[in-house]
């Protein structure tokens, strides 16, 4: 069962930002964190690295009046538990999502999916059709990209040696990958920027954000096996909302995307970047609101 003891939120935390109060749910791997906010048909948004529930707070703010919000924090990232000790790897990410979701026994989700909460939620919903109503797909993926250089060299440089050592000690991912992923760099304001680095602060904090550059292609299999099981998903209502300056999802991989849903609704903001929800959020929430009402 699902703890729903209300947590107080880290010092780090600045209550202008983010004027939630975590619930937690108690997994293998130690206590992971997790918004609930609001009542009505579920919304879950699912995020990836190094990023936590904190990029979804213009969602939730804009959605919770009007529907439940659920946006947990992966094991290792935001106020969740942190071991060294575990894997890291996205499978063991999507199974503890998948233990939370099936504790609260949720029904006519709304799934939101960025960057690897891309495969980790999207292996729920495989996994659990029956329970998803819609999805709203920002810039990610869900299939093997080992075959493709472009993610070779991002993996091999950021995933191997030099990028786990800059990671571990410098908080590389977070400080220098986020910042040049933002299509809009003035979005990213230093007080929005400090919660993602003060969220990882210690060399052994940041495992997950080292391991997750280095799955991109050898996790190939498992997300091989997602791509293998996309019929389970057909006919589902889809909206994208793509970022085109992303450096990391582009316009191929959304062509993709449309191949198994041929007639989603596609909005495309030519000066976002990766973390479309942070630099677009409010108009990802009126996108969302008339998706809703038209796929009831």
């Amino acid at each position: 069962m699902a703890m729903t003891v209300d947590q107080p939120n880290a010092v780090w935390i600045n209550p202008a930002l983010y004027p939630y109060t975590p619930k937690s749910h108690r997994v293998s791997a130690g206590t992971m964190r997790y918004l609930d906010e609001g009542q009505g048909d579920p919304i879950v948004m699912v995020h990836g690295n190094p990023t936590w529930s904190f990029c979804y707070r213009i969602l939730v703010e804009g959605l919770r009046d009007s529907f439940r919000c659920i946006v947990p924090d992966h094991i290792g990232f935001g106020q969740s538990d942190k071991p060294y000790d575990w894997s890291y790897l996205p499978r063991d990410h999507a199974a503890n999502l998948s233990s939370l979701l099936n504790s609260l026994d949720l029904h006519n989700i709304t799934l939101v999916v960025q960057d690897w909460g891309g495969p980790i939620g999207m292996s729920y919903a495989l996994d659990h059709p029956d329970r998803i109503k819609r999805l709203v797909i920002l810039n990610t993926w869900m299939w093997d990209v080992s075959d493709d250089w472009y993610y070779q060299a991002f993996s091999n440089m950021v995933g191997g040696p030099v990028g786990r050592f800059l990671i571990r000690r410098f908080n590389f991912f977070a400080r220098s990958v986020v910042a040049t992923a933002y299509g809009d760099k003035k979005k990213l304001t230093p007080e929005i920027h400090r919660h993602y680095l003060d969220a990882l602060p210690t060399p052994q904090s940041r495992k997950g954000s080292w391991v997750f550059p280095r799955q991109i292609t050898h996790s190939s299999e498992w997300l091989a096996s997602l791509w293998a099981k996309r019929d389970r998903l057909v006919g589902k209502p889809a909206l994208f909302a793509w970022g085109q300056k992303d450096i990391a999802f582009r316009d191929k991989e959304l062509k993709r995307w449309l191949t198994l849903f041929p007639t989603a609704e596609v909005t495309l903001f030519p000066d976002a970047g990766h973390y479309v929800q942070d630099e677009q959020g409010e108009a990802i929430v009126r996108l969302m609101r008339g998706f809703i009402a038209k796929t009831p």
